[in-house]
């Protein structure tokens, strides 16, 4: 059965195996090759139309990856029978909003149009020509340097970038320090995991990171809630809840917080670190948006050193959120610890991933790229406040960088439901916003939501909270 003529030199960069699997492909779409037909073997295919047995061999499984083949090894290679048809897919409807889809649910949910609520920089934005790069270096790397499963402390040459590029912020480190894990948030689980039991009592900011809060009740930890102002934490109600609970230790964010924007000032850093010495409190940073600050933030590892701070960063905000590389610095019993408790958890991490990141901040393509990055955030922050003032929001800080804005729009204090139900009204029109009650530990509604920048200049986000302000529910 001959089903096509291989033409030398392959047209417009189709090779052999390109146009071996097009052929077949072609004669099963015509019913020239029905389903449970055995096709030629491997040597009878090859010497009919004048290809290598390798050719052949590397279209037949290129097929049954496809599952358009199925294979018999050792008897014989037949076209695959159809799946069973599906039953039609129901129609769309608006997910519930609610903590369980704010924090996962919504990673699988690509029918949201408009994403003003998400943490993450759009697709487009992220450094492409860098990662492309680095995903071909990559590729060069023996598989057998990579079989194994890699040293519990992460990938080695990326743990040293990092203390090199920490060193520049003030932060004397070696790689000997750093744990590198499965994402920032996962260093937070490790570290809570590690450094805390059920029943021990911690502050965090009010509003904080949504995960946090989450992690902390998975683990039994009592978190309780301490107002975040523009400078930092507020210390009078740090010190009240010290004096009222035996708290363990601190969570924040030291710059462009998660989700109100804001960043430590060196007085406000200085003052949580007298606190933290005079309470003997564990003082955990997550420090993930650093990279988009435009102008230099106080770092509190730096400040305090290791034998107080937990320092907790990663690669989401400034490489790309499924690269999935984070890691945790602190003192050399704790870290210890923390890598008995990963190793535990899952063993290593991926190393994969860890090279692609270390290739990706070591090229020189990484620096103008945040560079830019940084000035599109600038004018997304110019643009969107300017959008809100005139809608009427209230905003509680205006950061000028980073990712996020907290704001308060006239119509959650008007909605019945408040925030979380214009968020779910939202939700019906496709725009996905994120409410703030799902920040604070006591769940309050005070009509506040997160927004994204990045994700925040469609005219329809706009045109829905001017139909809101029209007729609320």
């Amino acid at each position: 059965m001959i089903l096509f003529t291989p033409k030398r030199p392959p047209p417009d960069g189709r090779t052999l195996v390109d146009q071996a699997v097009d052929a077949i492909e072609q004669a099963i779409d015509a019913r020239i090759l029905r389903p449970g037909m055995v096709l030629p073997s491997v040597r009878q295919f090859a010497r009919d139309h004048r290809l290598s047995t390798f050719t052949v061999m590397t279209a037949y499984n290129r097929l049954v990856a496809r599952g358009r083949l199925q294979s018999r090894p050792g008897i014989d290679y037949r076209v695959a029978r159809p799946a069973p048809a599906r039953p039609p897919a129901a129609a769309w409807e608006a997910p519930q909003v609610g903590p369980a889809w704010l924090l996962s649910d919504v990673f699988a949910d690509h029918s949201m149009a408009i994403k003003a609520g998400c943490g993450w920089l759009p697709p487009d934005w992220h450094n492409e020509a860098g990662l492309q790069h680095a995903l071909r270096q990559l590729v060069r790397v023996p598989v057998g340097q990579m079989a194994s499963y890699g040293h519990p402390l992460g990938y080695h040459p990326l743990r040293e970038h990092i203390a090199h590029h920490l060193g520049g912020y003030g932060l004397a480190a070696d790689a000997g320090q750093i744990l590198l894990t499965h994402g920032a948030t996962q260093a937070l689980d490790i570290v809570i995991r590690t450094a805390l039991k059920p029943g021990d009592h911690v502050a965090v900011e009010a509003p904080c990171y949504a995960n946090l809060l989450q992690i902390l009740a998975m683990n039994g930890v009592i978190a309780h809630g301490v107002p975040r102002t523009p400078d930092g934490l507020d210390e009078d109600a740090l010190d009240a809840l010290a004096g009222a609970h035996p708290l363990r230790a601190v969570f924040v964010t030291t710059v462009l917080q998660n989700p109100t924007g804001a960043s430590f000032t060196m007085a406000g850093a200085f003052r949580l670190l007298q606190l933290a010495e005079r309470h003997d409190l564990l003082v955990v940073e997550d420090d993930v948006s650093r990279e988009l600050l435009l102008e230099p933030a106080p770092l509190l590892a730096a400040l305090a050193s290791t034998r107080r701070v937990v320092y907790v960063s990663g690669f989401a905000k400034s490489v790309m959120p499924s690269l999935r590389v984070g890691y945790l610095l602190c003192e050399p019993n704790l870290l210890r610890r923390c890598a008995q408790t990963k190793m535990s958890l899952g063993l290593t991490s991926a190393e994969i991933m860890e090279r692609t990141a270390c290739q990706v901040l070591r090229d020189g393509r990484q620096g103008p790229y945040l560079r830019g990055v940084r000035e599109r955030l600038g004018q997304a922050h110019d643009q969107t406040c300017q959008r809100m003032r005139e809608a009427g929001f209230e905003i509680a800080h205006e950061p000028g960088a980073g990712l996020f804005l907290w704001a308060r729009p006239r119509q959650a204090l008007d909605h019945p439901g408040g925030a979380i139900g214009l968020a779910a009204r939202a939700l019906k029109a496709g725009i996905w916003l994120a409410p703030g009650a799902y920040f604070y530990p006591d769940r309050r509604d005070e009509g506040w939501f997160r927004f994204n920048v990045a994700y925040s200049s469609a005219p329809a986000l706009w045109a829905f909270f001017r139909e809101a302000a029209r007729n609320p529910e």
